[in-house]
């Protein structure tokens, strides 16, 4: 209900905070929340003539406006001839925090960049950002160091960037000049919508920090340092959202002021939500999970009320001549991968499945739909999966590499495993089909290799500028036939017809960036990332790549009983004598049990 709709209602506004105030709730934040809910629109217009109807929108639009008056974005000239003018679009959201509360309705102005013509409206248009794996990089980091990680968040960012080229927008409606109604604004600084906006607005701001003493990352151009011979600062952008820690809290508080000296910036203190990440930040380390995106996507699929599942994907059965398989809704079954790929930033249990489901978007079938509603009921016994990163696991590479052969069906070709550690924590996974049918295992766990030591070398890069050098970085694999290829440098019968391209592993072997080593199948992690498992063994593999739930981590160091003791040690990674995965419905009822009675 918008404000302006309560005023109406019997109650009203001053009804309902008397109402809040008679509780006299002692939760001080959530009161204060709820006061604020009374001044904000709960609903979204559906369009600009209904939000023009309420105040608490034309505000939110008038706030937008006085952010073009004080950045100087336009000028408002008479349209020159032969010369054409770009749209206006308001995009109207309520944004909300973790909790679903709304604390923001947002305004934002946006020029239709699709009718921008390219060399006359625009040139170069890209601008780096940064990688997911450089921000669990980056987390790693911070959890090994000890340091808390804060966030900050540019208001209007891209109306800070210079653009070069002559271009021209429509006034936005409902805020046309009286005077000089067909008059158009020349745009000066980059504007939302169009083409050139990131470039322009990445330009400014990497000017500006290194201005400031801050180095450019070798590889990564969206990480900025500065350090001296104690202590690092670390900042990573990613378009208009910044992270940034140091060893030094000076040094963080001295970044806060300078940013806010030159963009308006809203500070938001420790990290704990970004790019649809929730991170938890303990004592004893980091914890990454999507828990609240499992269960808005959910919702918006109807999946809530399902039976759950114990794993994720399996294997597909051969289907008989005369069973009937009909296509499904071709932009449900992409909307519901799309939502599963966005999943895996944190959820490496479920990538393999994804993967597979992800080959039939062109002409899905009732059967990949029900693979994919297979995934949603394992999401909804599993919904607070996530990553653990320890703080007094070393900080370490290594990597491991797997391939299943022949394992799609379909055509007979591969697929390729890898993942990436810095001690106990996962930081990198790969699942891939391969390009190439082999015509060996050896030669499909040779080019899964290849590309285990491809993002190696990127991630040893990545980590000379946080000021670590990794050199003989392991390489685990489980044939021995391809660690053999590996240190053999000689083209010979069984390597000849292996492309090119994968043969730089070989490079990298005898340079000494990485060392191959021999691994049992049964301890190769990467195995979870190549195939379908069973429950035991899918289990298995989800604590030793490093997964725990949210539970686990909220409650692992105030649990002391003998049981949940002999089968975790104090960095909270699973480890049994016998090799075999405890059940983790009674390591979860355990330690209900010891909260509950504490």
């Amino acid at each position: 209900m918008t404000r302006s709709r309560a005023q109406k209602s019997k109650f009203g506004e001053s009804a309902f905070i008397g109402y809040i105030q008679d509780q006299q709730r002692t939760n001080h934040t959530d009161q204060l929340h709820c006061l604020f809910a009374c001044f904000l629109s709960q609903l979204e217009p559906t369009s600009i003539a209904k939000a023009l109807e309420d105040p608490d929108w034309v505000a939110a639009m008038q706030e937008e406006m006085q952010q073009f008056i004080n950045q100087k974005v336009w000028t408002l000239v008479p349209l020159p001839d032969g010369k054409n003018a770009i749209g206006t679009k308001w995009i109207l959201k309520n944004k909300r925090d973790a909790r679903g509360i709304v604390v923001r309705n947002k305004a934002r102005l946006v020029a239709q960049g699709h009718r921008q013509e390219e060399g006359i409206d625009y040139d170069e248009v890209f601008a780096p950002v940064a990688r997911i794996e450089a921000i669990r990089l980056f987390l790693a980091f911070a959890s090994y160091m000890g340091f808390l990680v804060y966030q900050m968040d540019v208001k209007s960012a891209f109306l800070y960037g210079e653009i070069e080229e002559e271009v021209y927008v429509t006034q936005p409606k409902g805020f046309e000049d009286p005077y000089f109604p067909k008059h158009v604004y020349r745009v000066v600084k980059a504007l939302y919508g169009l083409h050139q906006a990131p470039r322009a607005w990445y330009a400014r701001l990497s000017a500006f920090l290194l201005q400031h003493n801050y180095r450019r990352g070798t590889i990564d151009k969206t990480l900025f340092i500065k350090k001296d011979s104690r202590d690092i600062l670390l900042v990573q952008v990613y378009v208009d959202d910044i992270m940034f820690g140091s060893t030094n809290k000076v040094w963080c508080d001295e970044f806060e002021v300078l940013m806010k000296g030159e963009f308006e910036m809203s500070a938001m203190g420790e990290m704990n939500f970004f790019l649809g990440l929730q991170v938890k930040q303990l004592p004893d380390g980091i914890f990454i999970s999507q828990d609240k995106y499992v269960k808005d996507m959910l919702t918006k699929f109807d999946m809530e009320s399902v039976r759950t599942a114990t794993t994720p994907y399996e294997a597909a059965k051969t289907k008989l001549k005369d069973e009937t398989d009909p296509p499904v809704n071709v932009h449900l079954y992409r909307s519901m991968i799309g939502s599963l790929m966005y999943l895996t930033a944190s959820r490496p249990d479920i990538m393999f499945a994804v993967s597979a489901c992800s080959r039939h978007q062109v002409t899905p079938l009732t059967s990949h739909l029900n693979a994919v509603k297979k995934i949603f009921k394992y999401l909804k016994g599993q919904p607070k999966l996530g990553l653990w990163y320890p703080k007094d696991s070393p900080f370490q590479l290594e990597a491991y590499s797997d391939s299943d052969y022949a394992g799609s069906h379909g055509d007979r070709k591969s697929t390729t495993g890898g993942c990436q550690f810095l001690g106990r924590r996962l930081i990198s996974w790969q699942c891939k089909k391969q390009t190439i049918v082999a015509t060996s295992s050896t030669e499909a766990e040779y080019v899964a290799a290849a590309s285990c030591c491809a993002q190696v070398l990127w991630i040893q890069n990545q980590l000379l500028d946080y000021g670590f050098n990794f050199m003989n970085t392991k390489i685990f694999i489980d044939n021995q036939s391809t660690i053999c290829i590996v240190k053999n440098p000689v083209f010979h019968q069984r390597t000849k017809h292996i492309e090119i391209r994968h043969h730089f592993i070989r490079d990298a072997n005898e340079k000494n960036l990485i060392q191959v080593l021999k691994i049992h199948t049964d301890d190769n992690v990467a195995d979870l990332l190549t195939k379908a498992f069973d429950g035991p063994r899918f289990e298995y593999l989800v604590v030793h790549i490093g997964m725990v739930d949210m539970v686990f981590c909220g409650i692992l160091f105030s649990c002391d009983c003998s049981f949940c003791c002999a089968q975790f040690d104090i960095a909270g990674w699973l480890v049994s004598a016998t090799s075999h995965l405890v059940s983790a419905g009674s390591l979860q009822s355990c330690w209900y049990n010891n909260v509950s009675a504490k």
